[in-house]
């Protein structure tokens, strides 16, 4: 995704890739190790998703191992969500 960015000319707007921005309180290390994890919990995600949809659609999965897998999922999204905004860094509005 792009951001717009001014550069002091009235008129002129320039874009900068939010990817290359990086937070300047993070090491390349620590923000390829939460990209890393970021990558693993995403795919966790999905194959909750998966595992959920599978046993609602044939019914063996009963209401509380649903709910236990639900919940893992909520969580696991709550964890991207806190990775992702460490990545981004904070912009006044």
């Amino acid at each position: 995704m792009r951001i717009p960015r001014t550069t002091g000319r009235r008129s002129h707007v320039s874009f900068i890739d939010e990817r290359k921005v990086g937070r300047p309180d993070m090491t390349e290390e620590e923000e390829k190790d939460i990209r890393a994890e970021l990558a693993r919990l995403r795919q966790e995600h999905r194959d909750l998703d998966f595992a959920i949809g599978a046993l609602s659609d044939t019914g063996r999965g009963d209401h509380l191992t649903l709910q236990r897998l639900k919940k893992k999922k909520l969580a696991i999204k709550d964890r991207i969500g806190h990775l992702e905004d460490r990545l981004v860094p904070d912009i006044i509005a």
